[in-house]
Formats: structure tokens, sequence, C-alpha cells
């Protein structure tokens, strides 16, 4: 109960941080001190670094949407700073998972090249596109994972008979300890070559959109693969950090990155995230879940209203 608690209350900090920059941002920027912007970004997103990772979702995911509807910058740029932040939150939480044998390093390699290599062309797409039309499909992208993760019954461990060839020959099969139940678990996936085509598209979508992978990352492991869900939580987070790195490349090289904008959103992401780390071993996940479905559904709709020209 007291868990839960605290999960509500993590979410409600981060729905009246975004509602509180909204109403500030209505009643005239120009009249707000510089200094007043960046604060509101490191406390929006030490609170999404927190949430994000127990998610398995990345930072970005939550940050285009929520910063880029209520915060008073153009979209490329928060498109930008939403890879990093997504990398920095990754980077962050990555040492824990290794270490907890929640994420596999073997398992994220193969599926991360070739994200990597879509997430460079959709990086550049999405840089092309008008901002207003990247605004209405971003709402649309968000409002589809809000759909994916409430009709999405992901299993703890998924039953997977018989590994593939493929998965064999790149030994795609570990150990972790499940300490919920004090048990150490196997685990082995199937389906391999689907899940490398999935990834291949969740690239282009990442790169194109700026709100890094974790979102499909973990279904297509869970789901598709076969991965035991906290270890496809903690994997993601590994794909993570090797995808969104080329992305960003995209937007730096474009000079959609504002160090005004990203720093104090990659502070306050890693420091967020180091806690969810840990988080994940103790926290039960139909909480998050809850969380985050109900900010992406705010977040969402908001960003479709603003491409739309309804709600400025």
């Amino acid at each position: 109960m007291t868990r839960g608690l605290r999960a509500a209350a993590v979410a409600g900090g981060l729905l009246l941080a975004a509602a509180s920059a909204h109403a500030t941002a209505a009643g005239g920027a120009e009249a707000v001190a510089w200094w007043v912007w960046p604060i509101g970004l490191f406390l929006a997103c030490f609170l999404m670094g927190i949430v994000a990772v127990p998610a398995g979702i990345g930072g970005g995911t939550l940050f285009v949407p929520i910063i880029g509807s209520f915060f008073p910058f153009h979209l490329d740029f928060v498109r930008g700073a939403g890879l990093l932040v997504a990398l920095a939150s990754a980077l962050a939480a990555g040492p824990t998972l290794m270490r907890g044998g929640l994420g596999s390093l073997r398992l994220a390699l193969p599926l991360a090249v070739l994200a990597s290599a879509s997430s460079i062309g959709g990086a550049m797409l999405g840089l092309a596109m008008p901002a207003n039309v990247v605004q209405m499909l971003l709402g649309g992208v968000v409002l589809g994972i809000v759909v994916l993760m409430f009709v999405s019954k992901k299993s703890e461990f998924p039953h997977v008979a018989r590994p593939d060839a493929l998965s064999q020959s790149l030994a795609l099969h570990g150990v972790f300890l499940d300490r919920a139940s004090g048990q150490a678990m196997q685990w082995q996936v199937h389906r391999t070559v689907p899940g490398l085509v999935t990834f291949l598209g969740i690239g282009v979508l990442a790169g194109m959109f700026g709100i890094g992978a974790g979102w499909a990352n973990v279904p297509a492991l869970n789901l598709l693969m076969g991965a035991p869900l906290k270890v496809a939580a903690g994997t993601s987070s590994v794909v993570l950090s090797l995808v969104d790195s080329s992305a960003a490349w995209v937007y730096i090289n474009k000079g959609a990155v504002l160090p005004m904008v990203a720093v104090p959103s990659v502070v306050g992401m890693m420091l967020g995230a180091r806690i969810g780390a840990r988080l994940l071993n103790v926290l039960k996940g139909s909480v998050i879940r809850r969380m985050v479905i109900g900010v992406l559904l705010f977040a969402g709709l908001r960003a479709m209203l603003k491409g739309t020209g309804i709600w400025p």
C-alpha cells in the first residue's frame, strides 16, 4: 500500500510540474526569468527518470510529449534533447541493471545494431518535416503507445519451449536473480528473425520523434521474443544506450540541441534513473504501468491538440 501511495505521489508530482509549466507559459513566457525554465526541466526530468526505468520505456518517451507540450521550446530542440535524455537515463541505469543480471549485453547487441542504423534515417526524416505535422504524429504515436501498454498482456516469465537456431548460435540466453522470489531464473528467447525486423522499425520511430525506443523494446523482447519481463526492461535500457547515441548525432549536427534545454534535462534524468533502477527490483510493475499510461494519455492528447492548433 505504501509503495502504491509513493508511486501515485510521483505521478501526481509529474503532472503538477507539467501543468504548472503550461500555466506559466500561457501567462507569457517572456515575463518569466530565464532560470525558471532550467529548474523546471530539472525537476520534471528527475521525476520522469524515477518512473521511466522501472517501466522500461526510456526517459525520452515521457520527455518529448510532456516537455514539447507544456514548455515554450521549439519541438526540434525538444526532440534533440529527448534523445540525449533517453541516452542519459539508459547509461545511468545500465551498470546497476548489468550487475543485477537484468540487462543482457549479448541479447541487446544484435538488436541495437539494426535499430541504430535505422534511427539515423528516422532522425533525418523527422527534421525534414514541419513541426506541426511532427507534433500531430507524435501525439498519435504516444496514444498508440498507451493502447499498446493497455492491451498487451505481458508475462513475467514467458514460456519458450525451444529457442530457434539463430538464438542458439548467438547464445541469447542467461540467468538472473529474481529478488521478489529469491530464485535464480534461467531464460532463453525465440523468434529471433522477426525480432530483428521489428527493431529496424523501432529505430526509425525512435529517431524521427526523439522519444527513444523503450516503449516498443519491452513488448518486442517480452511478447515477441519471450524474454522475462524484468530482463526485457533491463535489456531495453542497454539497447537505448546504443540506439539513441546514433540518432542524437544527427540532431547535434543540425544544430537542434540547445544546452539550456539539454543540460538540466539530462542531469535530472540521470539522477532519477539511478533511483528508478533500484526500484525495478522491488516495485510492482503493475503500479508503474498504470501510472505511465495515465501520464502518456494526457501528454499524447495534448500533443495532438497542439499540433492541430486547437490547444496552443
